[in-house]
């Protein structure tokens, strides 16, 4: 009898649009293999759902809260279901960027410079020198990112809204010019490094996601040190952070003239897209694995306990 897998998708965070496109590209891949594949859009009665379809495995499609955060992994743990990706605490950690940064730079890891501020504190006047990048400590596909060039006389005002939706504290965070670099991590395998090329000031959710957005570059054309320091230091902060299955870390490379040759690891994502346009496919195909046998390993890497 063919392996029941329940591919979770969707759920309530704003990530939820690209969540489902992982999770029917997922499932169709899981169908062309063989497997029987419940597509399951996951609600605040997910548990319930999981109890009735009783899968042998669960592959996790969700971003953002409640899907790389830990949570739907800790549902998972109790019901006893296999399931992919990292388990609840390296998914806590990664998704908390300044607990991650903690981490990875006790790990030797470099990371840039951050604090944590209440934003209105952070509306009022700049909280370091610009050019700085104003985070929410937990949100993935770069929203509610907000980068403070270096001219600029004051802090964005938005953060003073009424209606800002991502929390009281935001992380402030030394902007780190360059190349934008990411590297995935498959098991214990650091994968190929790809560049990413966007007309976007940063790699934001247009970037992402939408096609023609972005170009990767795959091998990035850049030095073959700089390439296995990439990779190293994926397989590195994947490992610091007790990630499993697959994972992405993305990076800045400083190579302009007269810049500083910083490498910085700029996060480590758990839960990286798997879309047309995703970048841990592209690797993955560039190290001679296509999509399906893909999502076919990460069935057969699931497990409770991660």
């Amino acid at each position: 009898m063919a392996k029941h897998v329940a591919v979770l998708m969707g759920g309530w965070s704003s990530e939820r649009p690209v969540s489902l496109n992982s999770g029917n590209a997922c499932a169709d891949a899981l169908v062309a293999e063989g497997f029987k594949v419940s597509r399951v859009d996951v609600d605040r009665n997910v548990a319930a759902v999981l109890q009735d379809l009783k899968p042998d495995v669960a592959l996790n499609a969700l971003h953002g809260p409640f899907g790389e955060d830990g949570c739907i992994q800790g549902i998972l743990e109790i019901l006893g279901i296999p399931y992919t990706h990292s388990g609840v605490l390296s998914s806590a950690l990664a998704m908390n960027k300044p607990r991650a940064k903690d981490v990875m730079k006790a790990a030797g890891i470099p990371v840039a410079e951050s604090l944590l501020i209440h934003r209105l504190d952070a509306a009022k006047a700049h909280a370091m020198p610009p050019p700085y990048v104003i985070k929410p400590p937990n949100e993935g596909s770069s929203f509610g990112v907000l980068i403070v060039k270096e001219d600029a006389l004051t802090p964005p005002q938005q953060l003073y809204a009424d209606d800002w939706p991502y929390g009281d504290i935001v992380m402030i965070e030394r902007y780190v010019a360059g190349r934008e670099l990411t590297c995935g991590v498959r098991g214990d395998e650091a994968l190929g490094v790809i560049e990413i090329v966007t007309d976007q000031r940063f790699y934001d959710y247009h970037a992402k996601y939408a096609q023609g957005g972005s170009k990767h570059v795959l091998p990035a054309q850049i030095s073959p040190i700089i390439y296995q320091n990439v990779r190293m230091l994926a397989l590195r902060a994947h490992q610091a952070l007790g990630c499993r299955g697959v994972s992405r870390a993305d990076f800045r490379y400083d190579d302009r003239p007269g810049g500083t040759g910083a490498l910085i690891c700029l996060e480590v994502n758990t839960q990286p897209g798997m879309t047309g346009t995703s970048l841990v496919p592209d690797m993955a195909a560039y190290a001679g694995m296509s999509f399906q046998s893909l999502v076919r390993w990460m069935v057969e890497d699931a497990s409770c306990g991660r």
